[in-house]
């Protein structure tokens, strides 16, 4: 997304809750032509109701086959994308004393690779935009738990830190089709998401907030988009620091559920 003001074609994922939709509602206001997917065909469809610029194409990102066939249909919708923004996920975490292998997976799915399915798709629109003379980017949503590995967060840190990874990677190679790629890393928001986290969630920030640093970022072509920045800024120093004071101090927020269950 460019800092100028014509509309923009673009891609959104995740659109129906939390960040997504604060996003959704932003950029249909502003006057793009925006096709939203999300899981609920009937969440989409209130979202949609009023915005003859919103086209609801509901998907689940988990599912590489549909979301091939969503990119066909954008094709001829728009014929192509300024935008492609992949914002959908989950997050589970993990007890290591029952390791289950199946949220593993269960995270990953939709964080990794339905990502990655998105990008697969996305990439001929976003170089179709280019074709005609237009700006393309690749924008997709990751977390500060990419900067440093946190208490049961192994799942879901490291489907984030792989996305991150993979993005960074990708961007030095589409360079030179001027495609942009930008990495999301919020700190935390509340959604409905985060509602279920059962310990303190330093600083966090509205999803209206969110969308509003990821707008800006995007218009200003960041490729490292992450706020708030009081709470980002010092997780990546954290990541920094050397293994053993990381451990040291990532240890201090490890529970002693032996404890918890005796109280």
């Amino acid at each position: 997304m460019s800092s100028a003001n014509r509309p923009q074609r673009i891609w959104l994922t995740g659109a129906t809750s939390g960040i997504g939709e604060a996003l959704a509602r932003r950029l249909l206001d502003a006057g793009h032509r925006v096709v939203l997917s999300a899981r609920s065909e009937d969440k989409l469809d209130a979202l949609c109701r009023g915005h003859d610029n919103a086209i609801a194409l509901p998907l689940d990102v988990s599912d590489r086959e549909a979301v091939q066939a969503a990119a066909e249909r954008i094709k001829t919708e728009l014929g192509g994308l300024e935008l492609a923004l992949f914002n959908a996920g989950t997050c589970e975490y993990l007890d290591a004393r029952a390791f289950d292998m199946a949220l593993v997976e269960r995270v990953f799915t939709p964080n990794l690779y339905g990502t990655l399915y998105g990008v697969e798709a996305a990439l001929p629109l976003l170089r179709a935009a280019r074709a005609e003379g237009q700006s393309a980017r690749l924008a997709v949503t990751s977390s500060a738990s990419a900067y440093i590995a946190l208490p049961r967060a192994e799942a879901y840190g490291a489907s984030k830190a792989a996305v991150s990874y993979f993005m960074e990677s990708l961007r030095l190679d589409l360079a030179p089709e001027a495609i942009g790629v930008s990495v999301i890393h919020p700190g935390f928001v509340k959604t409905p998401l985060t509602e279920q986290n059962d310990f303190p969630m330093p600083m966090q920030v509205s999803a209206d907030q969110a969308a509003d640093a990821i707008l800006k970022g995007l218009a200003k072509g960041r490729k490292d988009i992450h706020f708030p920045k009081g709470f980002t800024w010092l997780v990546k120093l954290l990541g920094i620091l050397p293994p053993a004071l990381r451990f040291a101090l990532g240890r201090r927020m490890v529970r002693d559920t032996a404890r918890e269950n005796e109280a």
